[in-house]
């Protein structure tokens, strides 16, 4: 298979892509704290555009403001939780196939990524701590351009964040494929003309990333 000529750039989400979904984690917390399942999910889906998740990830409020409002929205749920306790989930474990398939279409398309993020996760572009050691600092280097909710003042699934990127690498939204593990934030992207790709496991994304842009992708990381 050949690169498809209509295709340009293929732009990824990082977390729940590149590493394990976050969400995973938040699950264990759950159950060694004895809180209902999907709690954090819960939080993080109530005023999604206003609640503590989205306000950190604008950079709109600092660590311990997030921990006291994100304490308060699970209280009025019924289940007090820290945000200090949810934080240090958010790291998972690096899929080597999924870089693999980020160099493979770096040597074909541009590529970028757009993620949401919060400060204290030390700005994975810039960082050089960041980049010296993690999954963070294996994957961002090979992207052509990174847009960093964090950094930018706007957040996933606002469409802007998509144009941001467009314009960044120079294309079209119609000649971009999109990769993100939530549907929500794949909708604007979709909805903008970009070949959407929610990432549920790693061999049904790289079985739709090849339709999507022609390449074939091994079953093995590449060296």
């Amino acid at each position: 298979m050949s690169a498809k000529p209509e295709i340009e750039a293929v732009i990824w989400d990082f977390g729940g892509v590149f590493t394990s979904s976050p969400f995973e984690a938040f699950n264990r917390l759950e159950a060694e704290m004895g809180l209902p399942k999907d709690l954090i999910r819960r939080v993080n889906a109530t005023n999604p555009d206003t609640n503590a998740w989205a306000l950190f990830e604008r950079n709109e409020i600092d660590p311990a403001g997030f921990d006291a409002l994100f304490l308060k929205e699970s209280t009025a749920l019924g289940h007090p939780l820290r945000g200090a306790e949810v934080l240090p989930k958010l790291a998972g474990e690096l899929r080597p196939r999924m870089v693999a398939a980020l160099k493979t279409c770096k040597a074909h398309f541009k590529v970028g990524c757009i993620t949401n993020n919060v400060v204290s996760m030390h700005s994975p572009g810039q960082d050089e701590g960041q980049q010296a050691a993690g999954a963070m600092g294996q994957v961002m280097p090979l992207f052509d351009a990174i847009i960093e909710s964090s950094k930018a003042g706007v957040r996933k699934p606002d469409p802007r964040i998509y144009q941001m990127m467009c314009e960044l690498l120079a294309v079209e939204p119609g000649a971009c494929v999109y990769l993100d593990d939530l549907g929500i934030n794949c909708k604007p992207a979709a909805q903008l003309g970009m070949t959407a790709i929610k990432v549920v496991d790693v061999d049904q994304t790289l079985a739709d990333l090849a339709r999507a842009t022609g390449l074939t992708f091994g079953a093995e990381p590449v060296a």
